[in-house]
């Protein structure tokens, strides 16, 4: 059976629509997150990176960094580097085989 719409039904029912697609994004990101948190942590490697820019966002900000061997990632922190400078910071890796980068306490 056909269904049409019109523009007005689409009005009338988009919010229920954003709701429901909000709902089903969060949900697997939020048990991701709960999964990698309760995993223990199998190591840590120290890495040297060059801190490349840097972007204030949500009370914290958030670097770009240039790897030793060209490759770049990004790592949240709540403390000032210079851009240019030398920083240290850490491989860590989960027992689910998760793995994220760290400045060092």
């Amino acid at each position: 059976m056909p269904v049409s719409w019109t523009i007005a039904d689409v009005k009338r029912n988009a919010l229920g629509v954003i709701l429901i697609a909000v709902l089903l994004m969060a949900i697997p990101a939020a048990l991701t997150s709960w999964t990698n948190a309760a995993s223990p942590i199998r190591s840590v490697a120290a890495i040297d990176a060059t801190v490349r820019s840097a972007q204030w966002g949500h009370g914290r900000i958030n670097y770009l960094l240039l790897l030793d061997d060209g490759s770049s990632l990004l790592v949240d922190d709540d403390r000032l580097r210079m851009i240019g400078s030398r920083v240290g910071i850490e491989r860590v890796t989960r027992d689910n085989g998760f793995v994220f980068y760290r400045f060092p306490e």
